[in-house]
């Protein structure tokens, strides 16, 4: 394999990690307008998503935020998605409209993929009334192939990811849709029988999730109703991609708010079976349903088999699914230390992330509840929240670190997208959050880089050009065993960056690591003797093809 020769040798960062807002040095000004004029309509609290895409394929992640409107005649501001690009020294620039992405819509979630494998990621947002694919053209510009693609999903629709269910080297689509609501259906509730309040989804008929089968040259055909993915009971709002029986098929977990959860098996025919009760995922413990906002799946005890994290309402705390590998589904959060914590949150985006490159995968959840009157009710609760930042220390246990890591994760906000990537290319995760009806927050990692890393970034030949669905096992000559997937989706109407970001702990010289990888087309490819702290380039039967020298320069502090 080659090696970038670098010739800067930087001291590394030292000392505790804290994450660091510098929303306002990045020049990041989004804020999501809920288009609210006090009718309370259930779309207002429900979003909106973020998305990190390497738009422009220069190897630095930009930023997609998803944004809503103004009610038909109330109001006459404005309000487009952002695509924010990053100008690889800390700052970022808003280029929406000369990417062609100033659409107005009722927006609500995103999702990033190469749908027509050109080299190029395309961007999926969800809205109410109908969604919108906007085809990636590779010189800065979009063009939207919503009608010609035919992925329209007229609905109320919320999460969306991209990924190949039939393992035929196309990416397919699915897409949550959450109630059957409109503004001429909507409900009138209260709290105090005369204030108008934000309904439950109780009150609202499900809606029945899309699923898309890429069928090439642009198109796409729904196939839910032969799937066996239709169910007009869902009212789904997270979306997670898992190979739970490490099989080589992608199986999906979609949460629902007030119905159960689903896990559907894939079953290699492009067919799944839902198998969320037998698996032990349906219902809370105690047999009932929940409000199942984000999700997102990995394996967090490096046990080879991926679990599950799940966002619910207040009271309900986070649920944490440990995979036995043979099947089943057991909700560990309240030995793990993470259900007490999280029991008074509201959650939306929720993920696992390596924050500080220990090897073993923490828990970030951002939270909010849906109800701004909510202290009216029930005065110890609040509408704003603080994140939740769940440490891994192993031995399947967490520790509660929210207050440790820096003044931005104990600032109170109405939270409900959120991803992470590596904006300044240092080797360590830094953190983008939405809020409910205000301004988007940019945090920055400082310091986790002290510990070795190694970042990946696969493209498939015969698989997918993404490599959504590969997976990744990383060894190392000091017997760690770490696994990845590369995915879209989870989290809540967002979606992380597509590069694998593997944390290797205190630094040691001497340390080599190898990559194992099965991609989606079933193709096993090793590679070894790899020097850790580098971002690789693999390509499927090609092997390595590029590779960087991460660089612990102090450039980052450098904003604008």
């Amino acid at each position: 394999m080659q090696e970038a020769v670098s010739t800067v040798v930087a001291a590394r960062p030292s000392g505790p990690i804290h994450f660091t807002d510098v929303t306002a040095q990045a020049g990041i000004r989004f804020a999501r307008n809920s288009g609210a004029f006090g009718k309370k309509y259930l779309p207002e609290t429900m979003g909106s998503g973020v998305c990190f895409i390497d738009y422009n394929n220069d190897g630095w992640q930009d930023i997609l935020f998803v944004n809503s409107m103004d009610w038909p005649g109330h109001g006459n501001h404005k309000s487009y998605p952002a695509l924010y690009r990053n100008n690889h020294d800390g700052s970022f620039t808003d280029v929406t409209k000369e990417a062609g992405l100033d659409v107005e819509m009722y927006g609500l979630g995103c999702s990033v993929g190469d749908y027509d494998n050109d080299g190029n990621d395309d961007i999926y947002i969800t809205a109410l009334d109908h969604n919108h694919l906007f085809r990636n053209l590779g010189d800065g510009q979009f063009k939207e192939m919503t009608a010609q693609a035919g992925v329209g999903s007229s609905g109320f629709s919320t999460s969306a990811a991209w990924f190949d269910y039939d393992n035929d080297g196309k990416l397919d689509l699915i897409v949550d849709h959450y109630v059957d609501w409109s503004p001429a259906n909507d409900k009138f509730c209260t709290l105090d029988e005369i204030h108008k309040s934000y309904c439950t989804p109780e009150l609202y008929k499900g809606e029945s999730v899309t699923l898309y089968h890429n069928l090439g040259h642009g198109r796409f055909k729904d196939v839910t109703a032969a799937s066996g993915l239709n169910d007009s009971t869902d009212k789904a709002l997270g979306i997670a991609l898992l190979d739970y029986d490490n099989d080589g098929w992608l199986d999906l977990l979609i949460t629902n708010d007030t119905q159960p959860d689903k896990l559907y098996h894939n079953d290699h025919h492009g067919t799944f079976t839902e198998s969320g009760v037998s698996a032990g995922v349906a219902y809370s413990d105690a047999g009932k349903t929940r409000a199942g906002m984000g999700t997102d799946a990995a394996d967090y005890d490096n046990s080879g088999n991926q679990s599950l994290v799940i966002g619910n309402f207040t009271n309900e705390s986070i649920a944490l699914y440990h995979n036995d590998g043979q099947g089943l589904f057991t909700n560990v959060a309240p030995d793990a230390g993470v259900a007490l914590p999280s029991a008074r949150s509201l959650t939306f985006g929720v993920f696992f992330f390596d924050y500080n490159l220990d090897g073993l995968p923490d828990i970030f959840a951002v939270n909010g509840h849906v109800a701004d009157d909510v202290r009216v009710v029930q005065p110890s609760i609040s509408y704003a929240e603080t994140p939740l930042l769940f440490r891994n220390v192993g031995h399947g246990t967490f520790d509660d670190v929210s207050n440790m890591v820096g003044a931005s994760l104990r600032e109170p906000i109405v939270g409900r997208g959120a991803a992470y990537g590596d904006i300044d290319n240092d080797g360590d995760l830094d953190l983008v959050i939405t809020t409910s009806n205000g301004p988007a927050r940019l945090l920055r990692n400082d310091g986790a880089n002290q510990n070795d890393m190694l970042r990946v970034k696969l493209i498939g030949t015969r698989s997918n050009r993404d490599a959504i669905g590969a997976r990744v096992l990383v060894g190392t000559s000091t017997g760690q065993r770490i696994s990845e997937m590369v995915k879209s989706g989870s989290s809540y109407l967002s979606q992380s960056e597509l590069p694998l970001t593997f944390g290797l702990g205190t630094p040691d010289p001497s340390r080599r690591v190898s990559l194992n990888i099965r991609w989606p087309s079933g193709r096993k490819e090793t590679v070894t003797d790899i020097h850790p702290d580098q971002f690789l380039v693999v390509k499927e039967g090609s092997g390595v093809v590029a590779a960087q020298r991460i660089q612990f320069t102090p450039a980052k502090k450098s904003m604008h």
